[in-house]
């Protein structure tokens, strides 16, 4: 079916497994997932075709399904759909965690300068929104260097 708009650039998306199973056996209560979740709210698991409540099992470290009483005895009798995928998380250098001037360009919203700072000759800084200046801080600009707020 033919629709208006753009053509969906499918090469952004990121591609989730639709399901996996495992057998059962009657005792074991641990089950390696291929892919790592986020938290129980990241998959829906069914056991012998009754979906689960989140409070028969849990995944501590993202990968390890921990069911709190074995699940019954079959050959993929555990069915464990992927609703979402545990994404990494990106930690900036402690150079860049809240700092005014990062290599002389501010890309930060309002700002608040917490701390004695100088914009060098050879620095432009930027600043996209309000930016206060606390009591006691001296904010210098030498000859050359430029502070633009917008």
């Amino acid at each position: 079916m033919p629709y208006i708009g753009s053509a969906v650039n499918r090469g952004i998306f990121e591609t989730t497994p639709a399901n996996q199973r495992f057998n059962g056996d009657g005792s074991d209560t641990t089950f390696t997932l291929t892919t790592a979740v986020a938290n129980v709210q990241s998959v829906m698991v069914s056991v012998d075709g009754v979906v689960q409540d989140t409070a028969a099992y849990t995944i501590p470290d993202g990968t390890t399904l921990t069911f709190s009483a074995a699940p019954s005895s079959g050959t993929g009798n555990i069915f464990v759909q992927y609703l979402g995928l545990a994404h990494g998380t990106v930690v900036p250098p402690e150079a860049n965690k809240g700092n005014f001037k990062s290599g002389g360009l501010f890309r930060i919203n309002a700002q608040t300068l917490e701390e004695n700072i100088t914009i060098t000759a050879t620095e432009n800084a930027q600043v996209a929104g309000t930016l206060t200046i606390n009591s006691n801080i001296t904010l210098t600009i030498n000859d050359g260097g430029r502070l633009v707020v917008v």
